[in-house]
């Protein structure tokens, strides 16, 4: 593995370097993950004149969620606590000869900026923007099978779940539990705070859950994801509790379902990410419930839950393979509920299938 650490490295130096700068600071800790194999609690990177150096406040240490640092490159560690690594690699950097460092100024605190201008005050700094993102966008099938093993594990916590006796219990309660078992499956740990909503709460993106006690007849909508050696999976699922569904739930499911179903059918390399939004949105738009849609219908996923590209109105640029997304439409009723249908897929050309869904879980309407 460690050819395509290098790899990744060589292509941010040729990108950086082409714009006229010597060396690189990565201080985003996704971003260094992608480039060193490993991100131990503030690390930096710094891709040298002569040398590229893992930066860590103490010594990496063995735990498997962490990642191992790529063997290709030399740790170097502070030699005393409470020192700020980017300050010191590039103090490195200035000590290698470097004339100018490339930064992410838009992960760059301006405490730490002026600290590194004050440290080495002849390196011209400059700003390497979001290359390292872009790099990111694309998938290799080592980090798309990362992504389908956490999409397993989240689907078997969704599914022990749904299994058993749901009326009566809480919100908060029936989250903290779907988190346990997705450690109890070999997830690293939640891929972010998991929403569990109940009756009038369904159907809400990014619900925090309260103390609010699942009623029979009551949606419940689940959104969880899994994240397994640093990369982060998502599924949203709306059921009915305890009894058949209501005309206006079956409506309104068989809706959001439609409009999910478009949102999946129109990814494709070379679709545009805003003709994606379109094919979902226009579902429910349709349907009048403009006001009651999300800024956005899916985005990227990888070793963060949201990342690019986003798929939003608005949006510029087009779906490339390997491009692992959501299609999350969802509509929320105030003071009745609503429903969220969330999968994670991998965009593939039509020779290879289709685009991959990797969150299996069934998206019939149950009754739990």
């Amino acid at each position: 593995m460690s050819e395509v650490y290098a790899n990744r490295r060589s292509r941010l130096r040729d990108h950086f370097n082409a714009a006229g700068t010597a060396a690189a600071l990565v201080t985003r800790p996704a971003n260094v993950r992608y480039l060193a194999a490993a991100a131990p609690h503030g690390a930096v990177l710094l891709l040298g004149s002569s040398e590229d150096l893992l930066v860590c406040a103490v010594p990496p240490d063995d735990r498997p969620f962490e990642g191992r640092p790529d063997e290709a490159l030399r740790v170097q560690v502070l030699p005393a606590r409470g020192g700020d690594t980017a300050v010191a690699a590039a103090d490195l950097a200035r000590g290698q000869g470097a004339d100018s460092l490339a930064v992410e100024e838009h992960h760059l605190t301006v405490a730490r900026h002026r600290a590194i201008a004050a440290i080495a005050p002849a390196l011209r700094l400059a700003d390497v923007g979001c290359a390292v993102e872009q790099l990111r966008v694309v998938k290799d099938e080592e980090e798309i099978s990362c992504l389908r093993i956490g999409a397993e594990i989240a689907d078997q916590a969704l599914g022990e779940l749904l299994e058993s006796i749901l009326v009566g219990r809480t919100e908060r309660h029936l989250a903290l539990e779907l988190e346990r078992r997705l450690v109890d499956h070999g997830a690293d740990g939640p891929a972010f705070p998991t929403s569990v909503a109940t009756g009038p709460n369904s159907g809400r993106r990014g619900h925090r859950p309260t103390d609010r006690r699942v009623e029979e007849g009551d949606f419940l909508s689940v959104c969880l994801g899994a994240t397994y050696r640093g990369y982060r999976c998502e599924i949203g699922r709306t059921f009915v509790i305890g009894t058949s569904p209501a005309d206006w739930q079956i409506q309104l499911y068989d809706l959001v379902f439609s409009a999910q179903r478009a949102g999946r059918e129109a990814l494709a390399p070379g679709a545009a990410y805003r003709d994606v939004d379109r094919a979902a949105r226009h579902v429910l738009d349709s349907a009048g419930y403009a006001e009651a849609l999300p800024p956005l219908t899916g985005h990227g996923v990888g070793l963060e839950i949201d990342e690019d590209p986003q798929l939003s109105p608005a949006a510029m640029g087009k779906l490339d393979a390997c491009v692992p997304v959501t299609v999350e439409p969802g509509v929320h009723l105030p003071g009745r509920g609503g429903v969220r249908i969330d999968d994670t897929l991998v965009v593939r050309p039509e020779a290879d299938g289709g685009p991959e869904l990797l969150t299996i879980t069934t998206k019939e309407l149950l009754a739990l």
